[in-house]
């Protein structure tokens, strides 16, 4: 009886299991192990590459696609946004324009006077709406392409009068000469030509200008950083364009 529970215990006994382990894993895993950090600098080397390829890439097709985005003029003028109406005040009935320039202008008229000389407002501020309808009506009504009527009338969204700083000025003695290249031989032109620029004022588009017609009746305020940043802005776009080119 003693020897079988003896025998029993014999048999309850585990067994150990013995393994045994590939060499031709235990090669392979140590060789893995080996690339390891090799493969993880390559890839990081290589995703940088991508992504500086990719920066460089983006840079160049930005610098190609500025200068097209520089010069934004179309048919000789440059774009202007419509001032606020809240910075607009009456000169005269109809007649408003920018209050930065406002009292610049009507010294100006109060001076031109005391030389003999009457000044007329004729336009100041237009709002892109009015804009439209002028330069759209009566292109059609003369039977003129844009490219025409553009030498004469801005597009809208591209008039000097949207910004409140630009002025139309006749001769209250020579109504005739009104809108017209002949207003540059009354004696209203005579004294502006001499005097406007006491008064920050600038023809806008002079003999010069190969885009625009001669407009000796149009004038534009520069007396007010606003201002300046305004026309500034626009001019110095064009000149980037411009250089650009070159």
């Amino acid at each position: 009886m003693k020897k079988k529970n003896y025998i029993n215990q014999i048999k309850e006994i585990p067994i150990a299991e013995r393994r045994y382990i590939n060499k031709d894993y235990l090669k392979l895993k140590k060789y893995f192990l080996f690339l390891v950090p090799f493969l993880i600098l390559f890839l990081s080397f290589t995703g940088l590459r991508l992504i500086t390829n990719s920066k460089i890439s983006s840079l160049a097709n930005t610098y190609i696609q500025t200068p097209n985005n520089l010069d934004q003029s179309i048919l000789g003028h440059l774009p202007y946004k419509e001032i606020s109406k809240e910075k607009l005040v009456n000169i005269e009935p109809n007649i408003q324009v920018h209050i930065d320039m406002s009292e610049s202008l009507l010294e100006m008229r109060r001076d031109a006077l005391k030389d003999g000389i009457y000044l007329v407002f004729l336009s100041g501020y237009r709002s892109i709406n009015l804009q439209k309808d002028i330069f759209y009506s009566l292109k059609s009504m003369r039977n003129q392409v844009a490219s025409e009527r553009a030498r004469v009338s801005a597009p809208p969204g591209y008039s000097e009068h949207s910004t409140g700083f630009a002025i139309d000025i006749g001769d209250a003695d020579k109504r005739e000469t009104d809108f017209e290249v002949q207003f540059e031989n009354t004696d209203a032109f005579r004294w502006l030509k001499k005097n406007a620029a006491k008064y920050h004022f600038k023809l806008s588009f002079n003999q010069n200008n190969k885009n625009v017609d001669y407009e000796p009746w149009h004038w534009r305020y520069e007396g007010s950083i606003e201002a300046l940043k305004v026309f500034e802005t626009s001019n110095r776009n064009l000149q980037k364009a411009k250089d650009v080119k070159n």
